[in-house]
């Protein structure tokens, strides 16, 4: 399920990269197509999601918001 979001939300970035004149159509449909990129954005993806809840656990302990 993952790696369906993530080719979705790579094929709107590389659309709006080509919208704005910073990628050409073929190198938008190579970016949004290559599975290295897509693995790539999956893995940070997985880091940033699991960063956010360790910080929003150390903030709840920090606060008296855990019990």
């Amino acid at each position: 399920m993952t790696a369906v979001i993530v080719r979705i939300a790579l094929r709107y970035f590389a659309g709006i990269l080509v919208a704005r004149g910073l990628l050409s159509a073929d190198d938008g449909g190579t970016f949004s197509a290559d599975p290295d990129i897509q693995m790539l954005v999956e893995t940070a993806a997985g880091l940033a999601i699991g960063a956010i809840t360790e910080g929003w656990y150390w903030l709840a302990h920090r606060f008296g918001w855990a019990k």
